[in-house]
């Protein structure tokens, strides 16, 4: 199991800001794929009482297979984005374009498909230099719910990801109008918001997906999709270790 150290990354507690955009990119994919390894059983656990159990396998999958694509801590390995010199610097979204590319070309079910969709308007986003860090974060997630929405036509309060996704992008947009430069602070009042819309989803009656054919059974149970949501965005700051706090 990966744990914080396994990534090579500081916890977001130090002076990420001093790294640079690209180290911070890396940083939040290699946090998120140490956090999905250390909730993958609380994750699986969640899917087993609202769709098929293997949620949480599925997302560890996509983020082994994003690590593959980064190589070691810091050491640029095979997408095609990654420059050919180590002497030049990798471009912060290169880290977001493997993950994206991880989950559309090796998860199966609907969870990797639809990761895949988020990271990939991030990276674009990114990419583009669409404005300061935050108002790229901000503008490329809302991309990427709106990516979901038209693929799966899930609304707020069908008890799917949706409900976790919609109201962190609100919060970044909003922190990134207040701190346009300051992506950590900005991935931290994204990551508020979603665990918000995760507990949202217990009360909820779900209208998409396996779940809605359980009714009143899923009563009760937080979306295990949404909290891959909240997972991604509190990965930006720290690994998570166990789902227990914030589900409450």
């Amino acid at each position: 199991m990966l744990t914080s150290t396994d990534t090579g990354f500081p916890e977001f507690s130090e002076p990420f800001r001093s790294t640079g955009f690209t180290d911070f990119t890396e940083g939040w994919v290699r946090r998120f794929a140490a956090s999905a390894a250390a909730t993958e059983a609380e994750l699986t656990a969640l899917d087993q009482q609202v769709g098929d159990g293997d949620f949480g396998a599925n997302l560890v999958a996509g983020l082994q297979a994003a690590l593959r694509r980064l190589g070691a801590p810091g050491v640029p390995a095979s997408p095609p984005a990654v420059p050919a010199s180590p002497a030049v610097p990798a471009p912060p979204a290169w880290p977001l374009e493997a993950a994206a590319s991880a989950f559309l070309d090796e998860v199966g079910g609907t969870s990797g498909p639809l990761f895949g969709l988020l990271l990939q308007e991030i990276a674009v986003s990114v990419a583009a230099g669409d404005g300061p860090p935050a108002v790229a974060l901000a503008t490329g997630a809302g991309g990427g719910l709106a990516a979901i929405q038209r693929v799966g036509e899930a609304a707020v309060g069908d008890k799917t990801l949706v409900d976790a996704l919609a109201p962190a992008c609100d919060a970044l947009a909003a922190q990134a109008r207040t701190a346009p430069g300051d992506p950590s602070a900005a991935a931290a009042e994204g990551a508020r918001a979603a665990w918000g819309g995760v507990r949202s989803t217990a009360r909820f009656t779900a209208r998409r997906g396996r779940a809605s054919y359980l009714g009143e059974r899923a009563a009760g149970v937080p979306d295990p999709g949404a909290v891959g949501i909240a997972l991604l965005f509190a990965s930006a700051a720290t690994t998570v270790p166990t789902l227990a706090p914030y589900l409450g």
